[in-house]
């Protein structure tokens, strides 16, 4: 099915999905498919959770929507479990991850506005991801993506990732750098994965120079790193800023900026602003999501499905020389290629199975933390048998 009422900016899309359950969707033929996608990184859960489903379904009978100029119980309460979560001090909603990295881009803005910088410095990282707006864009480490959207704001700094000594450089000739944004794993960007001390250092780092630290989670939280979010892979690590998004409504959009001491103080009355960040269906998707998360031990399931993820698919693709990597962290699980490999989106459709290609060679692993231990393995065998083939065909 396809209109030529919608603008073509994604171009062909040749599968129409109209049902889901659990962790499988099924298109307008009735064919099922295995999501390892999970709507890039959303439906944690699978789809229409029963929790969730309940959740909006009662929200819907009572209160949709009133706007932020009124008290909303589910986004208080919201705000509140995430604080506790977190360890951060308060929080701003709205509607989608680019629009949480805005609000901390506007945050690291206002504080270097305070102190007198005709232009504050973010310093940003080749190959991140951070949206699609034109401050998320400009964050945004690939060219090919900001083609044809100049001009493009200033007040960026880009440095390779995992490349502290890198930004060391930058401190020593820029005195207007107000903060680090920065992904703790890299997901558009190929599934990169920092060495072990990297936000550790960033924290020092941004603590010497007082700078901000800002974590974009928009990907890595809710679970799906093995931990809530990904920075608490580093024991007593607090960033000033994480953003996320995605996997907090499960499909719902809803995206939150988080915020830490002076960071938390910076917006004043008026100074930002959502029409429908944080309305009563979102925040009752977004309750739902946490409790299910901590209520059925899905963030612990992550952790332990994703080692198992990754062990058997470097165990079935260790004599595949085509095969340059493979890592991740919990369920975020890149298999790289030393060759484009775009299609294998196609060949695993041909077997019942969604996954999918980012930074043109890796194949990229989201799949359900719901995730039985037998859809582990038939992702794994599935993928492993393709790449194989892939690899021989291209030889």
């Amino acid at each position: 099915m396809a209109t030529p009422a919608l603008m073509q900016n994604y171009g062909n899309r040749t599968l129409t999905l109209v049902r889901g359950e659990g962790n499988y969707v099924w298109d307008d033929a009735g064919r099922r498919y295995l999501d390892a996608i999970s709507g890039i990184a959303v439906c944690g859960l699978g789809h229409c959770h029963p929790a969730v489903t309940e959740a909006l379904a009662d929200q819907a009978r009572t209160l949709l929507h009133v706007s932020n100029l009124y008290n909303i119980p589910a986004q208080e309460q919201l705000a509140d479990r995430l604080v506790f979560l977190s360890g951060m001090d308060n929080v701003f909603f709205s509607n989608s991850g680019a629009e949480a990295n805005e609000a901390a881009i506007k945050l690291a803005r206002r504080l270097g506005n305070e102190r007198g910088y005709a232009v504050p410095r973010i310093v940003v990282m080749e190959g991140a991801f951070h949206g699609r707006t034109l401050a998320t864009l400009t964050a945004t480490g690939n060219p090919k993506v900001q083609q044809g959207f100049a001009p493009l704001p200033e007040g960026f700094l880009r440095v390779p990732f995992d490349d502290v000594a890198a930004i060391e450089k930058l401190a020593a000739s820029h005195d207007d750098i107000v903060a680090i944004l920065v992904e703790p794993v890299q997901g558009e960007g190929g599934i990169r994965v920092p060495a072990p001390d990297y936000l550790n250092q960033l924290r020092e780092l941004c603590d010497r120079h007082d700078w901000l630290l800002m974590l974009d989670e928009i990907q890595t939280a809710n679970g799906r790193s093995g931990k809530l979010f990904a920075y608490q892979h580093s024991e007593g690590l607090l960033p000033d800023v994480v953003t996320t998004a995605k996997g907090l409504g499960n499909g719902v959009p809803i995206g939150a900026c988080l915020a830490r001491g002076k960071a938390a103080q910076l917006f004043t009355a008026g100074s930002h602003g959502s029409t429908f960040g944080g309305n009563p269906l979102a925040c009752r998707a977004g309750l739902a999501v946490l409790e299910t998360l901590e209520g059925h031990w899905l963030i612990e399931r992550a952790e332990q499905l994703g080692n198992r993820l990754l062990q058997q698919l470097r165990l079935q693709l260790a004599d595949c020389a085509a095969v340059k990597d493979v890592r991740g962290l919990g369920l975020l699980i890149g298999i790289e290629l030393d060759r484009p490999c775009s299609e294998l989106v196609e060949l695993a459709r041909a077997q019942e199975l969604l996954i999918n290609v980012t930074a043109g060679n890796v194949v990229r692993l989201l799949p359900p933390l719901t995730l039985t231990d037998a859809e582990c393995e038939q992702i794994a065998t599935i993928i492993s048998a393709l790449i194989q083939q892939f690899a021989r065909e291209e030889a």
